[in-house]
């Protein structure tokens, strides 16, 4: 990609789809970086300054007790997150992890809620920021003018877009200056503020009292629930340690502790201010009061000076506590661009947004179109909302606690889910993967419906009122929180159109259901990526062949989407019609390779310099008469076999080919012999994706298939939750066979010499083998097949000939010579002499045709078996 002018793009795609390998700088954080990042995110001084005043008016003197309570879901999600996170460190958190619990629509709307909640707190950080810096240098007739306080906020957005660009070592460096300095002056202020109360108390001054600290005085369930949903979103911003797991030392650890560590310094800090506050201004209405509704916004200003003085050191004081409102405000701004880019960038690495936001700065390792794209739209919004009036601008601020709470819940529940199969493991998993999570995701719910419908929807609650069609006046913050989430409801079936068509093209040409067969017991496991960028490539099926022989195929198609999908129909379709051809393994994959060197052809790739799809395939025959399996391999797949005496489990090393539509060696076919019962299991390299190493991955797999005897669909599953626990990036198939042997009485052979003697000694024997099956019916038949194709061999081929019959699910039989021509079938003209033979037996069979061997060839046909007792 150019730009103009020629100069060449700074930004190229991310390499990969998997946690760790989009291309973002890794090991640039450390321990106290994260917690360095997720403290900073939610600016704990801007915070206080803008919710606590909130806080009070509702609840009062009990404010404490609620900012303390609030801690309590958040400490619950924080589990959540980690334990999502030590088994996929994606930048996506939420997006990513719904997908993979529920599924792209509702991970769609994880990550739109990050969206949305992100976008709209930064342009008002951004005012906010904008305001305080007017004030701290004394122009506080600007910082209440609302153009300078937009332009204000469009250039510190500017900047804080500017300084995530240029790296996340720079961007935390910042961090944690600004943090170290925020937290230090807050720690002053809360014990300047407790000194003077009982040291040199203001008249609005009150001791500490235990009754602060019990939610059971609290005036009423919508005051504490109102206050715990204001105290919940002090508490936003800690997740941002997770959002840049991909950038951290040990990502799978190191978040999930600075995550839990976050929230609990939090809990401390607005403790500790809340109380100290609390008791130097009183709840008052008036004045200083932290009620007073004029102060609200902004309680911190005022109390600065009243805790400080006016005066010399005083203030200094009062302004560096403003100044850290300020830097709280930007460092929030900061770090909430630092986990939207990061979001929006892991959704356009999975193909849920244009996959221009995936790319990533070359120099920087930070995502180019992500960062600079979002901090576009927090100014637009910031513009936006500005133009109507500032009470649509707060609205929209307390709106973003719906998005908050839609966002945590839907991770806490994305945990239970995503974990439902572990959770009876030991009590660490059901403690941690599910009791919690769970009853976070619970309390998170139960606040965004009665936050919604209850709380904020009451006319009288906030600045703005809407009058909606056949509801009538609503409270203008419920509007723009649940608008906010249904345009994400209205875009979702456009953004997830593509997962959900290659998902349903792809399950739609796979087997509904394996055929039942006298050669094998079978079951499998299809797992599809769980991103589109991931669905696509995989198949499996198991083929009825001549001579109650069976095919067993395991393929994948080594790309993604609906062309992957495509091409994985057309393989399969190709598969069936070669191995009803009776082509040896490696011929097989001689003649499909061909198939996809066409395919690439037609759709304009091959011969003009790109590639084909590359396609790895198993393709195996199992022969329940002599127990010989052959095989041969494209690629990638693997196979397992269980002896079933024994349990041992084995990895034969099969002769390696490359994978279709790519040059090498030649396929070699190999041949294995199967003792009755053994465990056969087929699959592709996708189902040891989350194990350490393939062979890891292979002895996990054996451990698995150790218990020979347990049921083909138990041990499927066993093997699905022990291999793919978690993240599936990539498809996984999996195809398990019991391999049976054919009784000896249900096949009879006879070996006959080339003189034309023999041909009525076949018959009779044949007729006297169908007496014995009970199958008198088909012995007309048969003895009439058994003669024209033995006379057909001595006549045309000479040398020795075999005769084999079988009585399976059909009446097979199958005459073999050393000849290597495969009769044709056609009409004979009146006059001919000979050619009416085969026409004959193709009009008495189901089914016939020919099959080539190391000696020569067989031609076989089918007949159907009477009904039982006649019918």
């Amino acid at each position: 990609m150019r730009h103009f002018g020629g100069a060449e793009s700074a930004g190229r795609p991310a390499p990969g789809t998997g946690a760790g390998r989009k291309g973002l700088k890794n090991n640039a954080l450390g321990m106290f970086s994260s917690v360095a990042m997720g403290l900073a995110s939610t600016g704990p001084a801007y915070s206080l300054a803008a919710a606590l005043g909130i806080i009070v008016a509702g609840v009062g003197l009990q404010a404490p007790i609620v900012t303390m309570l609030a801690f309590i879901p958040m400490l619950l999600i924080a589990y959540a997150y980690r334990e999502l996170n030590a088994s996929d460190a994606d930048c996506g958190t939420t997006f990513t992890w719904a997908t993979r619990a529920f599924g792209p629509r509702t991970g769609w709307m994880g990550g739109w809620g990050i969206i949305v909640a992100n976008i709209i707190v930064m342009a008002n950080l951004a005012g906010i920021a904008a305001a305080y810096g007017f004030r701290l240098v004394g122009l506080d007739r600007l910082a209440e003018d609302r153009l300078w306080t937009t332009v204000a906020g469009v250039v510190w957005i500017a900047v804080m877009t500017a300084i995530c660009y240029v790296g996340i070592e720079f961007s935390t460096a910042v961090q944690r200056w600004l943090l170290c300095l925020e937290v230090l002056m807050l720690a002053v202020f809360a014990v300047a503020a407790l000194v003077r109360v009982y040291t040199d108390p203001p008249p609005t001054a009150i001791h500490v009292s235990a009754s602060w600290f019990n939610p059971f005085a609290v005036p009423s369930a919508r005051a504490l629930t109102t206050g715990v949903l204001a105290g919940v979103f002090i508490y936003w911003g800690w997740d941002t340690a997770f959002s840049v797991n991909e950038e951290t030392v040990d990502s799978t650890r190191i978040p999930g502790r600075a995550g839990v560590l976050s929230t609990v310094l939090l809990l401390v800090i607005y403790g500790l201010v809340s109380t100290s506050a609390l008791a130097f201004a009183g709840p008052g209405t008036s004045g200083i009061g932290l009620g007073n509704t004029e102060n609200s916004d902004d309680v911190l200003s005022g109390l600065g000076k009243a805790v400080f003085g006016t005066g010399g050191t005083g203030l200094v004081l009062s302004r560096l506590l403003i100044l850290m409102v300020l830097t709280s405000a930007l460092a929030s701004a900061e770090t909430t661009i630092l986990p939207l880019a990061r979001t929006v960038f892991s959704m356009a690495v999975h193909k849920a947004v244009p996959s221009r936001f995936a790319r990533i700065h070359r120099k920087y390792l930070t995502p180019t179109w992500g960062t600079v794209g979002m901090g576009a739209a927090a100014i637009a919004v910031l513009l936006l909302l500005s133009s109507f009036s500032r009470n649509v601008l707060a609205d929209s601020v307390d709106s973003v606690g719906l998005a908050i709470a839609f966002q945590y819940g839907l991770t806490g529940f994305a945990c239970v889910w995503f974990y439902r199969k572990a959770l009876t493991r030991n009590v660490r998993d059901l403690v941690f993967k599910g009791l919690l999570p769970g009853l976070g995701g619970l309390i998170m719910l139960l606040l965004f419906l009665y936050a919604a419908f209850v709380v904020y929807a009451t006319p009288d609650y906030g600045a703005t009122t809407v009058d909606l069609p056949l509801i009538g006046r609503t409270g203008g913050v419920a509007v723009l929180g649940l608008g906010a989430l249904l345009i994400g409801v209205l875009l979702m079936p456009v953004v997830t159109r593509g997962h959900s068509v290659a998902l349903k093209l792809q399950r739609s040409m796979l087997p509904h259901r394996l055929p039942p067969h006298t050669a094998v017991d079978s079951a499998s496991r299809y797992l599809p990526a769980d991103s589109g960028s991931g669905v696509g490539g995989d198949w499996y099926d198991v083929i009825p062949l001549s001579g109650a022989r069976v095919g067993l195929v395991v393929g994948d198609v080594l790309d993604h989407g609906l062309g992957a999908a495509a091409t994985m129909g057309r393989l399969r379709t190709g598969v069936r019609v070669l191995a009803r051809l009776d082509l040896a393994p490696d011929e097989l994959l001689f003649r499909l390779t061909d198939l996809v060197e066409q395919t690439a052809q037609e759709g304009g790739s091959g011969p003009d310099g790109r590639r084909p799809h590359a396609v790895s395939c198993l393709y195996a025959v199992y022969d329940p008469v002599s127990g010989k399996c052959s095989l041969a391999r494209a690629g990638e797949p693997a196979l397992a076999v269980t002896e079933p005496h024994t349990g041992v489990v084995t990895c034969p090393e099969l002769p390696p080919g490359p994978p279709l539509g790519m040059t090498g060696l030649p396929y070699q076919s190999t041949e294995l012999e199967f003792a009755p019962g053994s465990v056969v299991a087929l699959f592709t390299e996708g189902l040891l994706q989350a194990a350490d190493d393939r062979d890891a991955g292979l002895a996990q797999l054996c451990q698995v298939l150790a218990d020979a005897g347990e049921p083909l669909e138990t041990l499927c599953d066993r093997a699905v939750t022990t291999l793919l626990p978690g993240p599936v990036d990539v498809d996984a198939t999996l195809l398990t066979v019991r391999t049976r042997r054919l009784d000896r009485n249900q096949f009879a052979e006879w070996a006959l010499l080339p003189d034309p003697a023999a041909v009525a000694t076949i018959r009779a024997a044949v007729s006297k083998q169908l007496g014995d099956w009970g199958l008198d019916e088909l012995a007309f038949t048969s003895e009439l097949i058994v003669s024209e194709l033995v006379t057909n061999a001595i006549r045309y081929v000479g040398g020795p000939v075999r005769v084999r019959l079988i009585r399976d699910r059909s009446l097979i039989c199958e005459v073999s010579d050393t000849g290597h021509t495969s009769p044709n079938l056609r009409h004979a003209a009146n006059d001919d002499e000979g050619g009416r033979g085969l026409f004959i037996i193709a009009q008495m069979t189901h089914h016939w045709g020919t099959r080539y061997t190391a000696t020569g060839k067989t031609i076989w046909t089918e007949q159907d078996l009477p009904p039982p007792d006649g019918r």
